[in-house]
């Protein structure tokens, strides 16, 4: 899982990184467009568990997915007892997560698509929209800037993700670019919500 490089041995250091951004900060462009009522939401690359525990507090049923082993164990350290399954799996295949059988009404990535190459954005974008109810949205966001070191990213467009998600009948609600929360004037987000026709 190459996109995880970097991640594992800065687990404890990058979860209280992400704990100091809130859910409403980072969503807070998008936040109208996530289900209103109780609904099935997978937050996928979920690291600390941030986003998984607030949508889980507004009633959802929550689906963490996390691959590194050290951040999964710090989401599920930091917010015991709240109403999250935590999955071990991966993009692009999602093989765990698409054997259950389910399918949900909104899929995060927050800071996931990035990690995916060309060839592995095609094969994800075909497992997220397996994995979503017909109108069941998808909302990501895309980073901008410099790559940091031991880390493996790729600069993704929302002209290119969303040509993408329509050969899978995905259709773009709506996207908004951002300032970077962490304050890097060198580095900024594109965030992309997709739909399900």
């Amino acid at each position: 899982m190459q996109g995880t490089q970097g991640y594992a041995e800065s687990a404890e250091r990058l979860a209280t990184q992400y704990e100091s951004i809130t859910f409403a900060d980072v969503h807070r462009d998008v936040l109208h467009l996530f289900p209103a009522l109780p609904s099935r939401i997978c937050d996928i690359g979920a690291g600390s568990g941030r986003d998984a525990a607030a949508l889980a507090a507004q009633g959802h049923k929550v689906v963490a997915v996390e691959p590194t082993e050290e951040l999964r164990n710090e989401g599920m350290r930091l917010h015991d007892g709240k109403a999250i399954e935590w999955i071990d799996d991966h993009l692009p295949s999602l093989d765990h997560l698409r054997t259950r059988d389910e399918r949900f009404d909104l899929i995060l990535l927050t800071a996931v698509w990035m990690h995916l190459d060309e060839a592995e954005q095609y094969l994800g974008m075909e497992s997220l929209a397996g994995l979503l109810t017909e109108g069941g949205r998808i909302s990501m966001s895309l980073r901008h800037g410099p790559v940091p070191h031991g880390r493996r990213m790729f600069d993704v467009s929302t002209a290119q993700t969303t040509k993408l998600a329509a050969s899978f009948g995905l259709q773009l609600v709506d996207s908004f670019d951002r300032e970077d929360m962490l304050g890097r004037t060198d580095v900024y987000w594109s965030f992309v919500v997709l739909e399900m026709r």
